[in-house]
């Protein structure tokens, strides 16, 4: 792995464990996470590999990220506080954060350098994957779709909770 992988892989994990501890809920909660997976998708992503199963790998993989991404922005808390909205991720929350960020950290460890590459392209073979692209394309976008999820599951529980109780910036002129 680069260094810029090290880095961008902990900046997102650091994302959710920073929302451990509660904090307002704004704009930056939402463009964070989001500007991190448009900076890996535009340098990761050149194209998206049609061949074989490759697609179906992607889907497969997509498929998981959503669901990590949907159950993690679930188990976030979002509450109303003195006229704004708070956020904290929960520990089954922050969990799955790092369980998604850390198979991906660990899958790519492992072939680069735990011996892995050999299984890896027995499983491809057997299974019509036809290229080292159609990884690396199914887990970046793997990536992508958990942020995306997570953060449009917050949005959307944040959308419900202020149309049920809404939140306005109390008045402290006295």
């Amino acid at each position: 792995m680069t260094a810029t992988e090290w880095i961008t892989d902990i900046a997102l994990v650091l994302i959710v464990l920073r929302q451990v501890r509660e904090d307002r809920l704004d704009r930056k909660t939402f463009l964070l996470p989001l500007g991190i997976v448009a900076f890996v998708a535009y340098s990761y992503l050149d194209s998206v590999p049609t061949a074989g199963n490759d697609l179906v790998l992607i889907a497969a993989l997509m498929a998981v990220g959503a669901a990590l991404g949907v159950a993690g922005g679930v188990h976030t808390r979002i509450r109303a506080l003195d006229g704004h909205l708070m956020i904290k991720a929960g520990a089954v929350s922050a969990i799955l954060w790092i369980v998604g960020m850390g198979a991906r950290m660990g899958f790519q460890v492992w072939v680069e350098h735990g011996g892995g590459a050999d299984d890896v392209a027995r499983f491809s073979l057997a299974h019509h994957i036809t290229s080292q692209e159609a990884w690396v394309t199914a887990f970046v976008l793997m990536a992508l779709t958990e942020v995306v999820t997570r953060v449009a599951t917050i949005f959307v529980r944040s959308r419900a909770l202020r149309a049920t109780r809404p939140v306005t910036v109390l008045d402290r002129t006295v």
